[in-house]
């Protein structure tokens, strides 16, 4: 029997999002993405207290499958672009349209646009291994997971346009001194600290945290329009010689 690449689970009024494809460190392939999905309907549904997203292995999610795209058939990478980064855009948006509070419970690796996961929730609590990289500019992709759009917004944008175009690495310790995440914690402890803010959310009140989120949030539909111009952009660039070069290089095939 196939695992479920995406687990959800609701008990009493906090529910539960795993990432569950640690084989593949929890790659953005179109599985994934679309069992991210159908769990925030269902969280929709439930209206919890408070949503939790988690990853099972070693890694949180370490982005786009680069081999997935280089393996694609090239007159065919537009296509397999468009749906998958497009259905990371919709993941994003419904997280910043979910009216209940969301908490990203982060450790090891964060990568391309899987920091989008990170960026779409409200509170990020990290492992103290935790860390953050765009490789957009090593493999020849254009950015995508929110990295020019709500990246600048948590960091800066001086900072933001550093970590792209140097491909420099954000370490657990930088993340929260630029508020990157918002909690840190020993990688044996993040899960107690994650149900210490639960808790304080489940005490809140309904209508003032529902109010706070729709007032404090990024706008969904300025978001919308940001995602689809990295889309766009990544589409173009994605059909390139240069990215196909660079994601020959990456993967050693050259």
């Amino acid at each position: 029997m196939m695992t479920e690449p995406v687990h959800y689970r609701l008990a009493d009024d906090v529910a539960v999002l795993t990432l569950n494809m640690p084989e593949r460190h929890n790659a953005l392939v179109q599985a994934l993405l679309d069992g991210i999905r159908g769990a925030l309907a269902r969280c929709r549904e439930d209206q919890p207290a408070v949503l939790v997203l988690r990853a099972e292995g070693r890694s949180f999610s370490s982005g786009g499958d680069v081999a997935a795209f280089y393996d694609v058939q090239r007159s065919e990478r537009v296509a397999y672009a468009e749906r998958l980064v497009g259905a990371l855009n919709d993941v994003m948006l419904d997280l910043l349209r979910l009216p209940v509070p969301t908490v990203a419970e982060v450790h090891g690796m964060v990568t391309g646009g899987s920091l989008g996961l990170v960026l779409a929730c409200d509170i990020v609590v990290a492992g103290s291994r935790a860390h953050f990289a765009p490789w957009y500019t090593a493999v020849g992709f254009s950015p995508d997971g929110g990295w020019t759009v709500l990246m600048p917004e948590r960091i800066g944008c001086g900072r933001a346009l550093d970590v792209q175009l140097t491909n420099r690495r954000i370490e657990a310790k930088e993340a929260l001194a630029w508020g990157l995440v918002n909690y840190l914690a020993e990688d044996g402890a993040v899960t107690d600290k994650v149900d210490e803010i639960v808790g304080r959310l489940r005490a809140a009140k309904t209508g003032s945290v529902r109010n706070t989120l729709k007032l404090t949030r990024p706008d969904p539909d300025r978001v919308a329009r940001a995602l689809d111009a990295e889309l766009r952009h990544f589409v173009e660039l994605i059909d390139s010689e240069e990215a196909d070069r660079g994601m020959a290089a990456f993967l050693g095939r050259n």
